[in-house]
């Protein structure tokens, strides 16, 4: 219990669920956009290769 006091109510610990919070916050983001990305290039590619067949 004395390291959550510690983790929420000191400076250092303050700025470490702050570091926490936003590593999350990127790895959300990158995970979506990169699967986004990933989906588009994928119809893209089978579009093109629809396209050349016909």
């Amino acid at each position: 219990m004395h390291a959550l006091t510690d983790f929420f109510t000191t400076d250092y610990g303050l700025l470490s669920a702050a570091v926490i919070a936003i590593t999350l916050g990127m790895a959300g983001f990158y995970t979506r956009y990169f699967i986004t990305h990933i989906r588009e290039d994928e119809a893209r590619e089978r579009a093109r290769l629809a396209a050349q067949q016909q």
